[in-house]
């Protein structure tokens, strides 16, 4: 039996070093960065595919899903994480069998998660048996006939999980998920379950959609750019592009987020000379530093102006929205004095910024996890939408509403079916082309896969990529869950944490990489992928494969499906058909999916092509009326109570989601660490702390307490009584059942912590 393995990332011996935070984002320090990455790595590699990624004909970034100009690409159409991301993927570094024969489970249990992602490409299938402490090596058949027995053993076939992560591409993810309908089960949660998940679901219910409704080109356009609860510099840093193109254009921009961040202060563009030698562009003409949480408040406050100034447009709410009266009569009974409490912004202000945001004929309004994670985000979203709506900021140029993505290809997941709670109308039509009796029982999300594999010691988990132990809330339950598992299965590029703390068997199947070249014997592939604006672009590797031993992730699919196949009765697909020519899996996503008619010839035109999107193509909205609704809620926020801290996660500069490309944090001043509160100077003098003080951390939910050892308290420009950390390592301390309503996000960004001096 395999002894306990350390879910947790191991506690640092010595405090960071501090310096001053940065005012401008990129510039010289961005392009040394990224120089240094591909140094480290692989630098002939690494220039090589730079020139390559988000080219037409190259490969799209597999960092975030920021999307690029329709009609041109430069020379550099990347940023510094985007350099980084491609460097990481061609190191020369190799985690092959050797390295898993010289180092057991347990021993790199206690390396750092950067460490780990620093060993290099993971080369051939391994896997690690209950007996063991080693990985070994194994062939792909092996493989496979492991999980088609493992499956078709299951006593119920809900007992399987299907997980996806955002770098998928939409080739594979079409067939993940009709592995798991083929195979009887809509349990396909995914990293959409833990980010993004409240924008759907408030969106949907206002504008018919899940998506956002703008183009790149209208940040051009517009008057004025919101950005709330999102951190470009860091997350989305061609976004910043955006947003000093805008500026140039005439454009304000108003920044609202508890911390000051960078990169909404002032960029300098690397590719140009003068802002290389100038001070740059200044970003945002206004910063809110608005409470943890109080976001919903804030934006309550913004319309209760227009209202009141009666500066909405009559006509547009009038034919194209339902639900104003309603809503009008909400915000004329908010009280001001409770705006200010729950926003944590002055009536003054936000009275300010409201009269700045009435006169605004064209208004964007952006934001990320920031809004997302917390128990009323989806209230939250739908207060910014009744605001956008007030205005008519929908199907208009320069206007709209921007959920800003962050895996390169999340959204494109969730188009392609990767969905819990799928749509009936789609499962009817893959039933109808593809002749699988499609389930329509509502599958479990990343919060109730977890609850399953908890409750249940027969599950089957099943991952194409991503880090679902460091992603995922509450880490050592989620570490408990995992290890109850009969299997876990994690198709992978690099090692990560799910390959240490397992279920009883455990597989890594190694997979090709965005920069790689996907050869099948019907020539070279090309998979394609969706930003977060709603374009369809291809994506094709350029490099040789870091091992002959990789598979594509179609052909990891089709594997387990032919393997299952001889071991279960089900209706034949093509599986071997559909892995060797992506052309016909893209033939039959047009036969199953609205918007994707023609797919093979518009996916090879230059740029790609843009899928419906009938708030901002047409004005019309598939809700229950056919109008935008302006739905109302009480306002709400969470609040800490005396002596108690409100926590919210962040991520570094040297991270991109649970991969740690470093320890620094650039823009914040933060070096050679990641364990660290960000804590108000005033919070750290009335609590007799001082700096670099190490701490230990609990969280507080229902009577549950959570507890994390031995932090280093940072003084931070950050509001009283809140408090910043990054994530994964604080994920521990956020409870699997603080979600948010209705859609069962973790709240991420909302965790009541007191804090304590550690115990030396």
């Amino acid at each position: 039996m395999r002894g306990p393995v350390n879910e947790l990332t191991p506690l640092e011996k010595n405090p960071p070093k501090l310096s001053k935070p940065k005012s401008t984002a990129a510039g010289i320090p961005g392009v040394l960065a990224s120089f240094s990455h591909s140094v480290s790595n692989n630098l002939v590699s690494s220039i090589y595919n730079l020139s390559k990624v988000n080219r037409f004909q190259g490969f799209d970034c597999p960092g975030c899903a920021w999307p690029d100009p329709d009609n041109h690409r430069s020379r550099f159409e990347f940023c510094e994480n985007g350099a980084k991301a491609v460097a990481d993927e061609r190191t020369s570094n190799k985690a092959d069998p050797d390295f898993w024969s010289n180092w057991s489970v347990n021993e790199l249990s206690l390396k750092s998660d950067n460490w780990l992602n620093k060993q290099g490409r993971i080369t051939d299938p391994m896997v690690l048996m209950p007996n063991s402490m080693h990985y070994t090596k194994i062939s792909w058949d092996e493989a496979f006939d492991i999980i088609a027995t493992e499956l078709a053993s299951l006593e119920d076939i809900n007992q399987s999980i299907f997980y996806t992560s955002g770098r998928t591409s939409n080739e594979a993810a079409f067939l993940w998920q009709l592995l798991a309908r083929w195979f009887g089960t809509n349990n396909l949660p995914d990293c959409s379950n833990m980010c993004h998940e409240s924008s759907g679901v408030a969106l949907t219910e206002s504008i018919g959609i899940g998506k956002g409704t703008v183009k790149l080109d209208d940040f051009n356009k517009a008057d004025l750019i919101i950005v709330i609860g999102q951190n470009p510099g860091t997350n989305h840093p061609r976004m910043l592009s955006a947003l000093s193109d805008a500026k140039k254009s005439g454009a304000s921009v108003i920044s609202i987020n508890p911390l000051k961040e960078t990169g909404m202060v002032g960029f300098k563009h690397p590719q140009k000379p003068l802002d290389l030698l100038g001070k740059g562009v200044k970003i945002s003409d206004e910063h809110i530093s608005v409470n943890i949480n109080g976001d919903m408040a804030l934006f309550r406050g913004f319309s209760k102006v227009i209202i009141e100034g009666e500066n909405y447009d009559k006509e547009f709410i009038k034919k194209y929205t339902n639900g104003f009266n309603e809503y009008l009569e909400e915000v004329i009974n908010t009280d001001w004095e409770e705006i200010s409490v729950h926003s944590g912004v002055s009536i003054q202000d936000i009275k300010r910024l409201g009269a700045i945001i009435s006169k605004s004929k064209s208004t964007i309004v952006c934001w990320a996890m920031g809004i997302t994670q917390h128990k009323n985000s989806v209230a939250t979203i739908q207060e910014i939408v009744n605001l956008q709506l007030l205005g008519g900021h929908i199907g208009r140029p320069g206007a709209g509403i921007c959920p800003v993505r962050g895996h390169s290809n999340v959204q494109g997941d969730r188009t392609m079916g990767i969905n819990h709670k799928p749509n009936l109308d789609f499962l009817s039509s893959l039933t109808a082309n593809t002749g699988i009796d499609a389930p329509i029982d509502h599958g479990v999300d990343t919060v109730g896969a977890v609850k399953l594999m908890k409750n249940n010691n027969n599950t089957v988990f099943l991952s194409m990529g991503g880090n679902f132990l460091s992603a995922m809330s509450d880490t050592k339950l989620t570490a408990s869950a995992l290890k109850n598992c009969k299997l876990t299965v994690q198709i992978s590029t690099k090692p990560n944490r799910s390959h240490l703390v397992t279920g009883k068997k455990a597989l890594i199947l190694p997979c090709l990489g965005r920069t790689e070249i996907d050869n099948t014997s019907q020539g070279n592939q090309i998979i394609s992928v969706e930003n977060s604006m709603g374009v369809v672009h291809s994506s094709r590797g350029n490099s040789k494969p870091i091992s002959n031993n990789l598979k594509s992730e179609t052909a990891i699919v089709a594997g387990i499906a032919l393997s299952l196949e001889n071991k279960i009765s089900r209706n034949k697909i093509q599986w071997h058909n559909l892995s060797i020519d992506y052309d016909n899996i893209r033939n039959l996503i047009s036969s199953c999916i609205g918007g994707f008619d023609n797919y093979n010839n518009k996916l090879r035109n230059n740029g790609g092509f843009y899928l419906p999107n009938p708030p901002r193509d047409s004005l019309t909205f598939n809700t229950k009326s056919g109008k935008a609704e302006f739905v109302k809620h009480n306002i709400s926020s969470k609040k800490a109570k005396l002596n108690q801290f409100l926590m919210m996660t962040i991520r570094s500069h040297d991270q991109y989601n649970t991969t740690i490309y470093g320890l620094n944090d650039r823009y914040r001043g933060i070096s050679n660490g990641r364990r660290v509160v960000f804590m108000n100077p005033e919070d750290i003098k009335d609590n007799n702390f001082e700096k670099f003080q190490l701490v230990d951390l609990t969280s507080h939910f229902r009577g549950e307490n959570r507890i994390s050892h031995k932090w280093f308290v940072i003084p931070y420009d950050i509001p009283k009584s809140n408090i910043a950390t990054y994530f994964p390592e604080s994920n521990s301390l956020i409870p699997l059942d603080s979600v948010a309503d209705r859609s069962n996000t973790p709240t991420s960004k909302s965790v009541i912590i007191t804090i304590s001096k550690s115990i030396e």
